[in-house]
């Protein structure tokens, strides 16, 4: 008969929403040394035998509260003032004195919006929340055995179904599943998931030897931080800052999002070893992402660093549910060595009921490579030529077609389109010369596109160039200064003479709208977090080792305007997880989202 070998779970903690899949090595009877991990249905039994699953959850008679900073741990103290301002008590809980003091300078942030949505002039903040000190007095409280045995609902239904699967010592077993994957959900936070593994004979329908099994840690809910916002930049004071869901039907404006998600294959330990395990696994940081990007209800997405199997697998059948329609270019290979369904490249979506899709071009640089070296470069030199200029990347452009009416009284019936370019430019600090080659490939490409339909184009992507640098001059400025630095590097001969390093496009940066805006209320925060030399953000990449703006969203002036951004981040809030990722943002960098009006054109 067969029988199991080991039965182990690929994650230490289990978090709500994220799959579980336990990996469950057999021997066959035949022979000793011949294993297999592969599924057995009972419709398809091995050897007389087939597999049954199931699930438990282990309700101990000593309930826990979660730590909300460390969700691995349980709390010990219970923050009043969250408690009196009704803020989501999970959000209340920390598991030592440490942490809270660690915690409050975010942590107060919470305290700061509950107030001001209840007192308008603060003079009660201090009333109801306490004087913070290190004593914590009048803040938090330590959590006695009776408080910490509240039932956590977290605001779904009861936590415990009124059938009893099991009973052992101090602990009952409820069973929850039935299927070799579970996803845990709000009504397990807390518990200790108990997955069985039984043989059972396919005759007799009788168990075949001991059952394995195998516990959990308790299960932690999925870290959700504080939602952004939009911020109005189109002059009115207000609404400055804007309910995502509003827009939604506004017939006159589309919203973009940009994010790099960060590939798995280069989410590893050794790079990012401040971010626990659990939070830097695929099944965690997919649901995370996925989850973020729908709550921004963007018109049109652009990803970077999107894995070929990912985009099939999840992204794309994920964002048709919610009314997406899915492009993909993936990178070359000529560099890569590794599983080529593993490659990333960049992904753009569309909301079907707000555009329809007209073309596509995608942009392989290494091609281009091959061109400019065939042109221009000396046969001698051509294989060091390419093995410079070779680096995988590319973009992808498409043509959309608006479905709302964003034309005046001059333009009836006019198609509207509108380009967006999706591209992620080489990473290699070293190679100035081929980051600028690229964004300039790029950029005569779209020349092109908006020449030939008289379209307004947004690029957006992860440039892998902070703002100052020459593929950011020639995006922002149209060419670049023939005394900029960047250019001293340029083994190739590719960038001469500069004065050919311009383009005709009317790009500007979408988030310049908000040191270009005039002072009012509500503006005072991001222009904080945004860089008053160079008019970009502070950072959208954000390391414990780097901390930049590598990301951006361009946009052509003469016929978009911009109406409102998403909110920048601060990097203080980040640095309580040391950088990202983290179990709240999933990525190393911060997802940008611009809202745009198209202007009314008069006919060419």
């Amino acid at each position: 008969m067969l029988s199991v070998v080991r039965v182990h779970l690929p994650s230490d903690i289990p978090i709500v929403g994220c799959e579980l899949t336990p990996y469950v090595l057999l021997r066959r009877p035949t022979d000793a040394t011949s294993l297999l991990s592969d599924d057995i249905p009972e419709s398809a039994p091995l050897h007389g035998c087939f597999l049954r699953y199931k699930w438990y959850r282990i309700q101990s008679d000593k309930k826990v509260a979660i730590c909300s900073v460390h969700p691995s741990e349980q709390a010990t103290l219970q923050c009043l003032g969250c408690v009196k301002a009704k803020i989501p008590v999970a959000k209340s809980y920390h598991c030592s004195p440490k942490c809270f003091s660690d915690a409050w300078q975010h942590h107060r942030v919470l305290h700061e919006r509950a107030a001001s949505a209840v007192n308008e002039n603060g003079n009660e903040e201090e009333e109801l929340f306490g004087r913070f000190n290190s004593t914590g007095s009048g803040v938090n409280m330590s959590l006695t055995s009776s408080q910490s045995s509240c039932s956590l609902t977290n605001g779904t239904a009861p936590l415990y179904p009124a059938a009893v699967a099991q009973r052992n010592g101090g602990e009952t077993w409820f069973e929850v599943g039935h299927s070799k994957t579970y996803t845990p959900s709000a009504d397990d936070i807390g518990h200790v998931l108990k997955f069985e593994c039984a043989v059972i004979d396919a005759e007799t329908k009788l168990p075949v030897g001991h059952a394995s099994t195998v516990l959990t840690s308790r299960v932690i809910p999925a870290p959700s931080p504080t939602p952004r916002r939009l911020i109005s930049v189109n002059g009115l004071d207000i609404p400055v800052h804007l309910d995502l869901d509003s827009r939604l039907s506004s017939s006159g404006t589309f919203t973009v999002l940009s994010y790099n998600i960060l590939s798995d294959a280069y989410a590893t330990n050794e790079l990012y070893s401040y971010c626990p395990s659990w939070a830097l696994t695929w099944t965690y940081r997919r649901q995370n992402l996925l989850r973020e990007i729908i709550g921004y209800r963007a018109d049109i997405v652009c990803l970077q660093e999107v894995q070929s199997d990912h985009f099939e697998e999840f992204f794309a059948p994920e964002l048709d549910k919610h009314g997406y329609q899915a492009l993909f270019k993936r990178k070359t290979a000529e560099v890569f060595g590794g599983n080529i369904n593993t490659i990333d490249g960049c992904a753009t979506f569309f909301r079907r009921d707000r555009f329809a899709h007209v073309k596509k071009y995608e942009v392989e640089f290494n091609k281009a490579a091959q061109s400019l070296t065939e042109a221009l470069v000396p046969s001698a030199q051509k294989k060091t030529a390419l093995s410079r200029l070779v680096k995988d990347n590319v973009a992808l452009i498409v043509v959309l077609e608006a479905k709302f009416n964003n034309q005046g009284i001059d333009n009836p019936g006019k198609r509207q389109l509108v380009c967006v370019a999706n591209t992620h430019v080489n990473v290699h600090q070293e190679l100035k010369d081929v980051k600028l080659w690229q964004v300039h490939t790029l950029l005569k490409g779209l020349e092109k596109i908006a020449a030939s339909a008289d379209i307004p184009m947004l690029v957006c992507g992860d440039f892998n160039s902070v703002p100052g640098s020459a593929p950011h001059a020639l995006l922002a400025m149209g060419k670049v200064d023939p005394m900029h630095p960047d250019l001293a590097m340029d083994p190739l001969g590719i960038l001469r003479p500069a004065t050919k390093l311009m383009h005709q496009l009317p790009l500007v940066s979408a988030y310049s709208s908000f040191a270009r805006m005039p002072v009012v209320l509500g503006l005072e925060q991001q222009r904080r977090r945004m860089d008053p030399s160079t008019n970009e953000p502070l950072f959208t990449n954000c390391t414990r080792d780097f901390i930049g703006t590598h990301d951006y969203i361009f946009y052509s002036a003469d016929s978009l305007t911009v109406e409102s951004l998403l909110e920048l981040l601060d990097e203080e809030s980040l640095r309580k997880d040391t950088a990202l990722p983290s179990p709240e943002w999933s990525s190393d960098h911060i997802a940008l989202l611009a809202e745009f009006r198209c202007k009314p054109r008069t006919r060419r």
